[in-house]
Protein backbone atom coordinates (compact mmCIF):
# COMPACT_ATOMS: atom_id res chain seq x y z
CA UNK A 1 0.00 0.00 0.00
CA UNK A 2 2.12 2.85 -1.35
CA UNK A 3 1.31 6.56 -1.76
CA UNK A 4 0.45 7.82 -5.25
CA UNK A 5 1.65 11.04 -6.84
CA UNK A 6 -1.84 12.21 -7.80
CA UNK A 7 -4.31 11.55 -5.00
CA UNK A 8 -7.99 11.01 -5.67
CA UNK A 9 -11.20 11.54 -3.76
CA UNK A 10 -12.89 8.48 -2.29
CA UNK A 11 -16.55 8.71 -3.28
CA UNK A 12 -19.10 5.93 -3.56
CA UNK A 13 -16.49 3.26 -2.91
CA UNK A 14 -14.19 4.37 -5.75
CA UNK A 15 -11.14 6.60 -6.13
CA UNK A 16 -12.11 9.43 -8.46
CA UNK A 17 -10.43 12.64 -9.69
CA UNK A 18 -11.89 16.04 -8.78
CA UNK A 19 -14.65 17.35 -11.03
CA UNK A 20 -12.60 20.46 -11.76
CA UNK A 21 -9.56 18.48 -12.84
CA UNK A 22 -7.48 20.86 -10.72
CA UNK A 23 -4.91 19.81 -8.12
CA UNK A 24 -3.07 21.39 -5.18
CA UNK A 25 0.59 20.94 -4.30
CA UNK A 26 1.38 18.64 -1.40
CA UNK A 27 4.76 19.60 0.07
CA UNK A 28 7.13 17.59 2.20
CA UNK A 29 8.05 20.27 4.79
CA UNK A 30 11.31 18.59 5.80
CA UNK A 31 12.81 19.19 2.34
CA UNK A 32 10.54 21.98 1.09
CA UNK A 33 9.60 20.16 -2.10
CA UNK A 34 6.28 19.16 -3.67
CA UNK A 35 6.07 15.38 -3.72
CA UNK A 36 2.41 14.77 -4.62
CA UNK A 37 -0.79 16.52 -5.64
CA UNK A 38 -4.23 16.50 -4.05
CA UNK A 39 -7.66 17.20 -5.56
CA UNK A 40 -8.75 20.83 -5.48
CA UNK A 41 -12.33 19.79 -4.84
CA UNK A 42 -15.40 22.01 -4.69
CA UNK A 43 -19.13 21.83 -4.02
CA UNK A 44 -19.63 19.48 -6.99
CA UNK A 45 -17.41 16.83 -5.44
CA UNK A 46 -19.11 17.32 -2.08
CA UNK A 47 -22.50 16.90 -3.74
CA UNK A 48 -21.42 13.57 -5.24
CA UNK A 49 -20.12 12.45 -1.84
CA UNK A 50 -23.34 13.39 -0.06
CA UNK A 51 -25.41 11.57 -2.67
CA UNK A 52 -23.26 8.46 -2.24
CA UNK A 53 -23.61 8.67 1.55
CA UNK A 54 -27.38 9.10 1.30
CA UNK A 55 -27.63 6.07 -0.93
CA UNK A 56 -25.57 3.94 1.46
CA UNK A 57 -27.29 5.06 4.66
CA UNK A 58 -30.45 2.85 4.67
CA UNK A 59 -28.50 -0.39 4.45
CA UNK A 60 -25.55 0.64 6.65
CA UNK A 61 -27.78 1.98 9.42
CA UNK A 62 -29.84 -1.23 9.57
CA UNK A 63 -27.26 -3.94 8.83
CA UNK A 64 -26.69 -4.57 12.54
CA UNK A 65 -23.87 -3.81 14.93
CA UNK A 66 -22.07 -7.12 14.37
CA UNK A 67 -21.61 -6.47 10.66
CA UNK A 68 -20.37 -2.96 11.28
CA UNK A 69 -18.05 -4.33 13.97
CA UNK A 70 -16.51 -6.91 11.63
CA UNK A 71 -15.90 -4.44 8.80
CA UNK A 72 -14.36 -1.73 11.00
CA UNK A 73 -12.11 -4.30 12.64
CA UNK A 74 -10.91 -5.47 9.22
CA UNK A 75 -10.04 -1.90 8.25
CA UNK A 76 -8.17 -1.49 11.55
CA UNK A 77 -6.21 -4.67 10.86
CA UNK A 78 -5.21 -3.43 7.40
CA UNK A 79 -3.90 -0.17 8.85
CA UNK A 80 -1.90 -2.06 11.45
CA UNK A 81 -0.50 -4.46 8.84
CA UNK A 82 0.69 -1.48 6.80
CA UNK A 83 1.92 0.55 9.76
CA UNK A 84 5.33 1.33 8.23
CA UNK A 85 3.83 2.74 5.03
CA UNK A 86 1.28 4.81 6.96
CA UNK A 87 3.96 6.13 9.33
CA UNK A 88 6.26 7.16 6.49
CA UNK A 89 3.37 8.92 4.73
CA UNK A 90 2.42 10.76 7.92
CA UNK A 91 5.99 11.92 8.41
CA UNK A 92 6.39 13.05 4.79
CA UNK A 93 3.23 15.15 5.03
CA UNK A 94 3.64 16.65 8.49
CA UNK A 95 7.39 16.77 9.13
CA UNK A 96 7.08 14.81 12.38
CA UNK A 97 9.60 12.03 13.05
CA UNK A 98 8.67 8.66 11.56
CA UNK A 99 9.32 7.17 15.00
CA UNK A 100 6.50 9.23 16.50
CA UNK A 101 4.09 8.43 13.69
CA UNK A 102 4.90 4.74 14.08
CA UNK A 103 4.46 4.67 17.86
CA UNK A 104 1.67 7.23 18.40
CA UNK A 105 -0.28 8.39 15.35
CA UNK A 106 -0.85 5.18 13.42
CA UNK A 107 -1.37 2.84 16.41
CA UNK A 108 -3.91 5.27 17.83
CA UNK A 109 -5.67 5.43 14.46
CA UNK A 110 -6.33 1.70 14.23
CA UNK A 111 -7.16 1.57 17.93
CA UNK A 112 -9.77 4.30 17.42
CA UNK A 113 -11.53 2.03 14.94
CA UNK A 114 -11.27 -0.97 17.24
CA UNK A 115 -12.51 0.93 20.30
CA UNK A 116 -15.68 2.23 18.72
CA UNK A 117 -16.32 -0.97 16.77
CA UNK A 118 -16.22 -2.88 20.05
CA UNK A 119 -18.22 -0.26 21.96
CA UNK A 120 -21.33 -0.74 19.82
CA UNK A 121 -21.48 -4.38 20.90
CA UNK A 122 -21.72 -3.43 24.56
CA UNK A 123 -24.06 -0.47 24.77
CA UNK A 124 -26.20 -0.33 27.90
CA UNK A 125 -28.63 2.31 29.10
CA UNK A 126 -31.04 3.10 31.92
CA UNK A 127 -34.80 3.00 31.87
CA UNK A 128 -37.12 4.88 34.24
CA UNK A 129 -40.49 3.51 35.22
CA UNK A 130 -43.37 5.96 35.56
CA UNK A 131 -45.70 3.92 37.75
CA UNK A 132 -48.86 2.97 35.97
CA UNK A 133 -48.08 5.19 33.01
CA UNK A 134 -44.95 4.46 30.97
CA UNK A 135 -41.30 3.50 30.86
CA UNK A 136 -38.81 6.14 29.72
CA UNK A 137 -35.72 4.93 27.92
CA UNK A 138 -33.10 6.25 25.48
CA UNK A 139 -32.54 5.06 21.94
CA UNK A 140 -29.25 5.84 20.20
CA UNK A 141 -30.01 6.12 16.52
CA UNK A 142 -27.88 7.31 13.58
CA UNK A 143 -28.58 10.76 12.16
CA UNK A 144 -27.82 10.10 8.51
CA UNK A 145 -25.01 11.88 6.67
CA UNK A 146 -22.46 13.62 8.88
CA UNK A 147 -19.41 15.75 8.08
CA UNK A 148 -16.00 15.21 9.71
CA UNK A 149 -13.28 17.82 9.17
CA UNK A 150 -9.90 17.10 10.76
CA UNK A 151 -6.66 19.07 11.33
CA UNK A 152 -3.07 18.65 10.21
CA UNK A 153 -1.23 18.07 13.48
CA UNK A 154 -2.41 14.48 14.15
CA UNK A 155 -3.81 13.66 10.71
CA UNK A 156 -4.97 10.02 10.74
CA UNK A 157 -5.19 9.89 14.55
CA UNK A 158 -7.83 12.63 14.68
CA UNK A 159 -9.52 11.74 11.38
CA UNK A 160 -10.27 8.21 12.63
CA UNK A 161 -11.24 9.61 16.05
CA UNK A 162 -14.03 11.45 14.26
CA UNK A 163 -15.17 8.94 11.67
CA UNK A 164 -14.96 5.78 13.82
CA UNK A 165 -17.84 6.58 16.23
CA UNK A 166 -19.91 8.04 13.39
CA UNK A 167 -19.55 4.89 11.26
CA UNK A 168 -19.89 2.49 14.16
CA UNK A 169 -23.22 4.00 15.18
CA UNK A 170 -24.62 3.66 11.66
CA UNK A 171 -24.03 7.08 10.13
CA UNK A 172 -22.46 7.65 6.74
CA UNK A 173 -19.63 10.16 6.55
CA UNK A 174 -18.33 12.84 4.23
CA UNK A 175 -14.87 13.60 5.56
CA UNK A 176 -12.25 16.20 4.70
CA UNK A 177 -8.67 15.82 5.92
CA UNK A 178 -6.40 18.83 6.08
CA UNK A 179 -5.01 19.85 2.70
CA UNK A 180 -1.58 20.01 4.39
CA UNK A 181 -1.60 16.35 5.44
CA UNK A 182 -3.83 14.33 3.09
CA UNK A 183 -1.78 11.22 2.39
CA UNK A 184 -2.80 8.92 5.24
CA UNK A 185 -6.48 9.70 4.64
CA UNK A 186 -5.88 8.67 1.03
CA UNK A 187 -4.27 5.43 2.22
CA UNK A 188 -7.26 4.95 4.51
CA UNK A 189 -9.46 5.07 1.40
CA UNK A 190 -7.54 2.12 0.03
CA UNK A 191 -7.78 0.29 3.36
CA UNK A 192 -11.57 0.75 3.36
CA UNK A 193 -11.82 -0.65 -0.16
CA UNK A 194 -9.67 -3.63 0.77
CA UNK A 195 -11.56 -4.16 4.02
CA UNK A 196 -14.97 -4.35 2.33
CA UNK A 197 -16.54 -1.14 3.61
CA UNK A 198 -19.71 -0.76 1.51
CA UNK A 199 -19.58 1.98 -1.15
CA UNK A 200 -20.68 5.39 0.10
CA UNK A 201 -20.46 4.63 3.81
CA UNK A 202 -17.28 6.71 4.06
CA UNK A 203 -16.45 9.37 1.50
CA UNK A 204 -13.23 11.41 1.64
CA UNK A 205 -13.11 14.69 -0.27
CA UNK A 206 -9.77 16.50 -0.42
CA UNK A 207 -9.37 20.22 -0.84
CA UNK A 208 -9.27 23.61 0.82
CA UNK A 209 -11.31 24.57 3.86
CA UNK A 210 -13.10 27.63 2.45
CA UNK A 211 -14.13 25.71 -0.65
CA UNK A 212 -14.47 22.00 0.21
CA UNK A 213 -14.94 22.23 3.98
CA UNK A 214 -17.48 25.02 3.76
CA UNK A 215 -19.44 23.09 1.13
CA UNK A 216 -19.74 20.18 3.57
CA UNK A 217 -20.86 22.47 6.38
CA UNK A 218 -23.43 24.24 4.19
CA UNK A 219 -24.94 21.17 2.59
CA UNK A 220 -28.55 20.77 3.76
CA UNK A 221 -28.34 16.96 3.81
CA UNK A 222 -25.37 16.94 6.23
CA UNK A 223 -26.98 16.63 9.66
CA UNK A 224 -23.97 17.09 11.94
CA UNK A 225 -20.45 18.50 11.80
CA UNK A 226 -17.40 17.46 13.79
CA UNK A 227 -14.51 19.91 13.41
CA UNK A 228 -11.09 20.22 15.00
CA UNK A 229 -9.03 23.27 14.11
CA UNK A 230 -8.66 27.00 14.55
CA UNK A 231 -11.05 29.21 16.48
CA UNK A 232 -11.74 31.56 13.56
CA UNK A 233 -12.78 28.65 11.35
CA UNK A 234 -14.88 27.19 14.16
CA UNK A 235 -16.70 30.51 14.47
CA UNK A 236 -17.46 30.46 10.75
CA UNK A 237 -18.78 26.91 10.96
CA UNK A 238 -21.01 27.81 13.92
CA UNK A 239 -22.37 30.84 12.07
CA UNK A 240 -23.30 28.60 9.16
CA UNK A 241 -24.65 25.59 11.03
CA UNK A 242 -26.37 27.09 14.07
CA UNK A 243 -29.22 28.88 12.22
CA UNK A 244 -30.31 25.57 10.66
CA UNK A 245 -29.75 23.63 13.93
CA UNK A 246 -27.12 21.20 12.72
CA UNK A 247 -25.50 19.25 15.52
CA UNK A 248 -21.99 20.58 16.13
CA UNK A 249 -18.83 19.32 17.81
CA UNK A 250 -16.11 21.98 17.76
CA UNK A 251 -12.65 21.36 19.23
CA UNK A 252 -10.91 24.68 18.69
CA UNK A 253 -7.49 26.25 19.21
CA UNK A 254 -5.90 26.92 22.55
CA UNK A 255 -3.11 25.66 24.76
CA UNK A 256 -2.70 25.30 28.49
CA UNK A 257 0.10 26.34 30.84
CA UNK A 258 2.24 23.98 32.86
CA UNK A 259 2.02 24.87 36.55
CA UNK A 260 4.93 23.55 38.61
CA UNK A 261 5.01 23.61 42.41
CA UNK A 262 8.01 23.21 44.67
CA UNK A 263 6.75 19.97 46.22
CA UNK A 264 6.62 18.12 42.88
CA UNK A 265 8.56 14.98 42.01
CA UNK A 266 11.25 17.01 40.25
CA UNK A 267 12.67 14.31 37.97
CA UNK A 268 9.26 13.10 36.84
CA UNK A 269 8.12 16.68 36.35
CA UNK A 270 11.11 17.36 34.09
CA UNK A 271 10.32 14.32 31.96
CA UNK A 272 6.67 15.34 31.63
CA UNK A 273 7.43 19.02 30.99
CA UNK A 274 9.95 18.25 28.28
CA UNK A 275 7.47 15.91 26.59
CA UNK A 276 4.56 18.33 26.89
CA UNK A 277 6.68 21.14 25.47
CA UNK A 278 8.11 19.42 22.39
CA UNK A 279 5.96 16.41 21.47
CA UNK A 280 4.81 16.47 17.86
CA UNK A 281 7.28 19.32 17.26
CA UNK A 282 5.25 21.34 19.78
CA UNK A 283 2.27 21.38 17.39
CA UNK A 284 -0.49 19.94 19.54
CA UNK A 285 -3.19 21.40 21.76
CA UNK A 286 -1.95 19.32 24.69
CA UNK A 287 1.45 21.03 24.61
CA UNK A 288 2.07 23.72 27.19
CA UNK A 289 2.76 27.05 25.54
CA UNK A 290 3.95 28.65 28.79
CA UNK A 291 5.33 27.41 32.10
CA UNK A 292 4.62 28.83 35.56
CA UNK A 293 7.14 27.76 38.19
CA UNK A 294 6.99 28.35 41.93
CA UNK A 295 9.67 30.90 42.77
CA UNK A 296 11.65 28.72 45.19
CA UNK A 297 12.57 26.18 42.46
CA UNK A 298 12.61 28.54 39.48
CA UNK A 299 16.39 28.68 38.96
CA UNK A 300 16.81 24.95 39.44
CA UNK A 301 14.01 24.29 36.95
CA UNK A 302 15.35 26.82 34.41
CA UNK A 303 18.85 25.39 34.39
CA UNK A 304 17.71 21.77 34.18
CA UNK A 305 15.09 22.48 31.51
CA UNK A 306 17.63 24.28 29.29
CA UNK A 307 20.18 21.50 29.78
CA UNK A 308 17.73 18.76 28.84
CA UNK A 309 16.39 20.71 25.89
CA UNK A 310 19.90 20.99 24.47
CA UNK A 311 20.05 17.19 24.24
CA UNK A 312 17.00 17.05 21.94
CA UNK A 313 18.00 16.38 18.35
CA UNK A 314 16.31 18.34 15.58
CA UNK A 315 16.94 16.54 12.32
CA UNK A 316 15.76 14.42 9.42
CA UNK A 317 12.29 13.05 10.33
CA UNK A 318 13.23 9.70 8.79
CA UNK A 319 16.16 9.28 11.18
CA UNK A 320 15.45 7.13 14.26
CA UNK A 321 17.56 9.45 16.43
CA UNK A 322 15.63 12.65 15.59
CA UNK A 323 13.46 13.92 18.44
CA UNK A 324 11.98 16.77 16.40
CA UNK A 325 11.50 17.14 12.67
CA UNK A 326 10.14 20.00 10.58
CA UNK A 327 7.21 22.30 11.24
CA UNK A 328 4.24 21.42 9.07
CA UNK A 329 4.53 24.20 6.48
CA UNK A 330 6.46 27.29 5.45
CA UNK A 331 3.50 29.46 6.50
CA UNK A 332 3.52 27.89 9.96
CA UNK A 333 7.27 28.45 10.24
CA UNK A 334 6.86 32.12 9.34
CA UNK A 335 4.08 32.47 11.89
CA UNK A 336 6.31 30.94 14.55
CA UNK A 337 9.24 33.19 13.67
CA UNK A 338 7.00 36.27 13.92
CA UNK A 339 5.90 35.53 17.50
Amino acid sequence: MLPDKYLKNYIGGSLVPPVSGEYLDNTNPAIGKVYSYIPDSDERDVQKAVEAAEKAFPEWSTCGVRKRFRILMRVADIIEQNLEEFAKAESADSGKPVSMAATVDIPRAHENLRFFATAILHFAGESHHMEGQAINYTLRQPLGVVGCISPWNLPLYLFTWKIAPALASGNCVVGKPSELTPMTAYLLSKACMEGGLPPGVLNIVHGLGPKTGQAIVEHPKVKAISFTGGTATGRKIAETAAPVFKKLSLELGGKNPNIIFADCDFDQMMVDTLRSSFSNNGQICLCGSRIYVERTIYERFRDEFVKRTQFLKVGDPTSPVSDLGALVSKAHLEKYKAT
